[in-house]
């Protein structure tokens, strides 16, 4: 036991009441040295009860009680203390007591006995397995320490055993009592006996409480990952800077159960601020952004009302000069009252009621934003999985101020830019659209070019087919005379159709090209339109057709070029020829109209026949186009040159389709308007 007493380190925690107790405790009837009362319960049996206990007792704390409570009863001892060691601090240790009844009302002495007094008085310390290592000394120590300073009376004899689990100290089983008292071998023996079935119950202790770690640490990593996700959202949301800030500030206080929670944004005053040197305070105005509050915390007079309250100078708070006097680091103070700079800010963090601060700086490529204050009303420890939570929060939040402020200075740029995109956008689209209509333009007029071209050759070749076929005729040998007339009669006919489809297409040339204004001169309309009509009443008969003619009563005067105006009357005229009904009439009508300042006169020629189509309509005009399933004889170009002499005119000229009731024909109607120049204006 010197030996022991010499190698044990001395105790500052006192262990038992001091010497006045003494004499209270010898009056006590003193205990026989004798053996136990039950010597005849084997160690087998008593192992077995442990083991009932271990398997029949699902609470810890319960079944270390019953251990206990087994192990008193059964050595007949004053008190059992069972000390679960899982780790090198004390406060990761279970203790369970266990006192006889007698015991159990006694007040508890104010003062304990140190553990030097203890081990100076021997045998009071005895150790059931011999010899011990200094490790096992020192945890023998520590399981007194911790199980034994609250005992109701001093301590005069220990018998201790460590126990152990897969080569590793995991508990400590001390038998008390509170008399002098020599252990018997026979007890030491069976304490041994018992150590490894206490051991399997101090595992399970351990295993319980290193589940319920596990399972607190889950939870708070759960709470932690929701937190991260849940601010992850926010910043990604469309809500107003100040009104997300908020959000976050509230979510993170009430998360890591915080008493109160503030965000502060730094606004620089001094612009060369970041050319300067580290460890300089700031030329920088703090500003309260988000705030978040038990109610029970901060009464409603020491709160800041207006913004001017929740704003300060960063030069005028202590507290806020610390991270730039840290280079950027957190700081966390567990009572800041006791600090010796009071910052002027106060009434704003409220320390003489929340002295404990965690303040987390705001940082981006080296320059502090601002500040993530937690304050609590106790000290508190902030573990590293806390502390980790918080510069994730303050790193999400930094990046949320950046976004925040680049959008803000460019959006005014981004306007400038989308108001151009969309100028240039809709520019393109008229280019596109305009494009678009000049390649379908062109193709059209490929199409054209390729119908003019069929039908100009077909033009060609007809009558130059029958010229070649009577020149081949007339070299026959004894052909008659009058068949040569025939022949020579062709001949001139075909030549004069290639000569007039020559002249139409440089007459059409001409037109289309940029052209002089027409020659006008002073017509008599009524004569001019009754000699055409007479020399047309042959060619109309020989068809079957009559013309009226409607005309007005008095002899107009018309201000035109005679040349164009006789060859669109003799082209309608003949159009309508062609294309016009068996015993029919052709209605020709002249009216002179002055409508609002503008004189003009109207021409109209209607034929009965097959009804024209809007489709062709659109067409009607064009060279070598005619209506579907119409094929006469001719140039083609009969109403193309019309309409580009009425255009040469300063005319126009329209076709319009009525149908006949009762009746599958139609009258076609076109109408010819041509301005009537005055004396004025007559070149």
């Amino acid at each position: 036991m010197d030996l022991l007493s010499e190698g044990v380190p001395r105790m500052k925690k006192p262990l038992w009441s001091p010497t006045e107790y003494v004499d209270d405790i010898d009056r006590l009837q003193t205990y026989k040295v004798k053996l136990m009362q039950h010597q005849e319960e084997t160690a087998h049996q008593l192992v077995q009860k442990i083991n009932q206990i271990i398997a029949n007792t699902s609470a810890t704390a319960l079944m270390l009680q019953d251990i206990a409570q087994l192990l008193g009863t059964a050595f007949e001892v004053d008190c059992c203390c069972l000390v679960s060691v899982t780790g090198e601090t004390s406060d990761e240790a279970t203790t369970m007591n266990w006192c006889a009844d007698q015991y159990l009302g006694l007040p508890h002495p104010e003062e304990m006995f140190s553990m030097e007094q203890l081990l100076m008085h021997s045998p009071v310390l005895q150790c059931a397995a011999e010899p011990l290592t200094i490790e096992d000394i020192s945890i023998i120590q520590k399981s007194l320490v911790i199980g034994c300073q609250y005992l109701p009376l001093p301590i005069k004899a220990v018998l201790a055993i460590p126990t152990r689990f897969s080569g590793n100290n995991n508990g400590v089983i001390s038998l008390i009592k509170f008399q002098p008292y020599d252990w018997s071998e026979s007890e030491k023996q069976l304490l041994k006996e018992v150590e490894s079935a206490c051991a399997i119950a101090f595992s399970q202790v351990a295993q319980a409480k290193l589940i319920t770690h596990q399972q607190q640490y889950l939870q708070k990593g759960d709470q932690y990952q929701s937190l991260i996700k849940q601010l992850t959202l926010l910043s990604r949301s469309n809500l107003e800077l100040n009104q997300m800030l908020q959000l976050v500030i509230a979510s993170t206080a009430e998360s890591l159960q915080a008493d109160r929670g503030l965000l502060i944004l730094l606004k620089y005053t001094d612009p060369l601020f970041r050319t300067q040197g580290k460890k300089q305070i700031p030329k920088a105005k703090a500003r309260v952004v988000g705030e978040w509050a038990k109610a029970t915390q901060i009464s409603r007079t020491t709160k800041p009302e207006t913004l001017d309250q929740q704003s300060f100078l960063v030069s005028e708070c202590g507290l806020c000069q610390r991270p730039f006097i840290d280079s950027g680091k957190a700081v966390i103070f567990d009572n800041y009252t006791e600090q010796n700079d009071t910052p002027g800010a106060a009434p704003l963090f409220a320390i003489e009621q929340l002295p404990a601060v965690l303040l987390v700086p705001l940082e981006s490529q080296g320059k502090i934003l601002g500040f993530l204050v937690l304050q609590q009303a106790t000290t508190r420890s902030w573990q590293a999985a806390e502390l980790n939570l918080v510069e994730m929060v303050c790193a999400q939040v930094s990046n949320a101020i950046i976004q925040s402020q680049t959008l803000r200075q460019v959006q005014t740029l981004v306007d400038e830019r989308t108001a151009k995109l969309q100028s240039s956008l809709e520019l393109q689209a008229k280019l596109h659209e305009r494009t678009r209509q000049y390649v379908e333009q062109l193709r059209k007029l490929n199409e054209l070019k390729d119908e003019f071209l069929s039908n100009m050759s077909d033009r060609l070749r007809y009558p130059l087919t029958n010229m070649l076929m009577s020149i081949r005729n007339l070299r026959l040998p004894g052909i008659a005379p009058e068949r040569q007339i025939r022949y020579m009669d062709i001949l001139e006919q075909e030549c004069t159709k290639e000569i007039n489809l020559i002249n139409d297409l440089l007459t059409l040339q001409k037109l289309e090209s940029p052209h002089e204004a027409p020659q006008l001169e002073s017509i008599d309309l009524n004569t001019r339109i009754q000699d055409i009509t007479v020399a047309f009443e042959k060619k109309l008969a020989e068809k079957g057709l009559k013309i009226s003619v409607d005309l007005p009563e008095e002899s107009l005067k018309l201000q035109t070029e005679l040349e164009s105006f006789d060859r669109i009357l003799q082209e309608l005229l003949t159009n309508a020829c062609k294309y016009s009904q068996h015993d029919t009439n052709v209605h020709l009508e002249a009216v002179h109209r002055v409508d609002q300042q503008i004189d003009q006169v109207i021409i109209k020629v209607t034929n009965t026949g097959h009804a024209i189509s809007q489709e062709e309509a659109t067409y009607i005009f064009d060279k070598f186009r005619r209506g579907k399933g119409r094929w006469t004889p001719g140039t083609g170009l009969g109403l193309a040159l019309v309409k580009s002499l009425v255009q040469h005119l300063n005319g126009a000229i329209a076709v319009e389709s009525l149908p006949i009731s009762d009746s599958e024909q139609s009258e076609i109607c076109f109408t010819l308007t041509l301005p009537q120049f005055s004396d004025e204006s007559k070149p």
